[in-house]
């Protein structure tokens, strides 16, 4: 799973998701997968995705992951009441409106729409996906 090797802090507050992403462009690719909604993308969730390019493009052509899961997600223990805030479960990327989060080249459009779409079924966030301008 991707995490952060080593962060100043080991906990976040939960914070706010308002207004749009500004990582919102195909930039290295051709053909990209643009979030509509905000969420957070578990790391889990991300390498499912990943995978699903991955073997949906039999390992042609090029991709690139453009979000990195740097939050950390706390929780407590079952049954535990107070004791202040638990401790770190996983790590979480934030996932605004308009940000591009998958990128893919050097295949065709009909294989990479097919392998995006695989890819957004894998994601909590509703997802298009989008071609450079």
């Amino acid at each position: 799973m991707l995490q952060p090797s080593r962060t100043k802090y080991r906990k976040q507050f939960r914070g706010k998701m308002r207004g749009n992403s500004k990582g919102n462009l195909v930039s290295f690719g051709e053909y990209g997968l643009k979030s509509l909604e905000c969420g957070w993308i578990t790391a889990n969730q991300l390498e499912a995705a990943r995978r699903a390019i991955a073997h949906a493009t039999k390992r042609n052509g090029r991709m690139w992951v453009r979000i990195f899961p740097d939050k950390p997600v706390t929780e407590k223990g079952t049954g535990t009441m107070g004791a202040g805030k638990g401790d770190v479960k996983g790590y979480v990327c934030v996932i605004k409106p308009g940000r591009v989060m998958f990128e893919i080249s050097g295949i065709s459009q009909e294989e990479s729409q097919e392998a995006l779409r695989l890819a957004a079924a894998k994601l909590p966030v509703v997802c298009k996906i989008v071609a450079k301008k």
